[in-house]
């Protein structure tokens, strides 16, 4: 199965220059050109790994990245900003971001940080169902007696 990646940039060239990248590595890739608007695709699809602008008109980077945790706190977000602020890198990481990187970034450490990403969201989400499984395994009455 393909990585899904959700772009989310309101700087269309650079969204779709970045997707086309990411295509022709074989991730499942899509754009949102607001927060707004990746907060309607977070609600209504599934995403490995969200690559974040930090400054976007109407809802930021911080903003939107809150809510993506809020709604999907598996779902990994690299933060990008085009500007050098370490402040925004560091409250993004403590909101829960994977990590963030200067734009424009080398797209062959992108690659790199997305399938980090997607193998920590792989493994949090193995520890779940293992953790569900031993859960309904220990319980007075399991599945298997019934």
């Amino acid at each position: 199965m393909k990585v899904r990646v959700l772009i989310v940039d309101d700087e269309e060239k650079f969204a779709d220059y970045l997707s086309k990248r990411l295509l022709n590595r074989d991730y499942q890739v899509n754009v949102a050109l607001s927060g707004e608007e990746a907060i309607e695709r977070i609600q209504h699809e599934n995403w490995d790994v969200v690559i974040l602008d930090v400054l976007m008109p109407g809802m930021d980077g911080i903003e939107t990245l809150r809510e993506i945790k809020r709604l999907k706190p598996l779902t990994e977000v690299i933060m990008l900003t085009g500007h050098a602020s370490v402040e925004s890198g560091v409250e993004g990481m403590k909101l829960g971001a994977y990590d963030y990187l200067m734009k424009p970034c080398d797209t062959e450490e992108l690659v790199s940080k997305i399938n980090q990403a997607y193998d920590r969201k792989a493994d949090q989400e193995e520890r779940i169902r293992q953790a569900k499984v031993a859960d309904i395994l220990s319980s007075p009455r399991s599945v298997l007696e019934e």
